[in-house]
């Protein structure tokens, strides 16, 4: 469990030392990843606990994991619909890839909002670290 908080802080300090930029949502998608991949992180996320459905903890990491979901839709080639959302999620990602870092982006204008909701998902599963 070390090891799972040790890599988790890692991954956090990257999203907040990373600028502004596509790398930016890498490190938001290796973030979202690591705690996905580990049942110990991702249980803490549960609605079923009080303080998460106060502090509306699921849809502030369905955001984040709208992120991670587009940059992996982006590197699976498929003929398999995914709905307008998610189509939408990979444009924008793919316009920040390219440099278009225009504000009618919705991903690029909200990427400050996205840097506190991973901080915040970071509160609720390393409190004392925070």
């Amino acid at each position: 469990m070390e090891k799972v908080k040790s890599d988790l802080d890692k991954k956090f300090q990257k999203v907040l030392k990373t600028p502004a930029s596509f790398d930016f949502f890498v490190a938001i998608h290796d973030f979202v990843e690591h705690i996905e991949l580990n049942p110990s992180l991702s249980d803490s996320l549960s609605q079923r606990i009080k303080p998460n459905l106060e502090l509306k903890i699921l849809n502030k990491y369905s955001h984040l994991k709208a992120i991670y979901q587009g940059l992996e839709d982006t590197h699976n080639q498929s003929n398999v619909d995914l709905g307008h959302v998610r189509y939408m999620v990979i444009q924008d990602l793919n316009r920040i890839r390219n440099k278009n870092f225009s504000e009618s982006n919705s991903f690029w204008k909200k990427r400050e909002l996205f840097r506190k909701l991973t901080s915040e998902i970071y509160e609720r599963l390393n409190p004392n670290q925070a």
